[in-house]
């Protein structure tokens, strides 16, 4: 894994938003790409060592399959992916080029619509100004 692949600014911007929208309920922030990814925040009571090379593959491959599977439903346009677990839940937020997952205790359905629109935007932004 190679550390720095984003900005120190889209960094703490991503984790600021985090801890904002989920105050102590916030358990992880990893930033990922297709070929890299970053873990950004960590809860200091979790397992420091978690081996997230297949998560954030899965989630990578899962977002394109998704996006794919649903792009002619009637219900719109696909947005972002909650998993349910039985510690936690996953957050899944993404854009053609990269993504977030931020895993958090239990947050109701409309915090997770807030977190991801606006993770969304700070991706958009940053893919705006490459």
């Amino acid at each position: 894994m190679t550390r720095n692949i984003l900005s120190d600014d889209l960094a703490d911007a991503i984790v600021t938003t985090a801890r904002t929208a989920t105050g102590d309920s916030l358990r992880s922030v990893t930033y990922f790409t297709r070929a890299n990814f970053e873990q950004l925040y960590l809860r200091e009571d979790l397992e420091q060592d978690a081996d997230l090379n297949d998560f954030v593959g899965h989630e990578w491959q899962g977002y394109k399959q998704t996006k794919n599977a649903y792009q002619e439903s009637e219900l719109g346009d696909y947005r972002f992916t909650v998993r349910a677990f039985s510690n936690g839940y996953l957050l899944r937020a993404t854009t053609e080029r990269h993504g977030v997952l931020i895993t958090t205790d239990g947050l109701t359905m409309q915090s997770y619509e807030e977190i991801a629109e606006a993770i969304e935007r700070l991706l958009r932004e940053e893919s705006d100004e490459e």
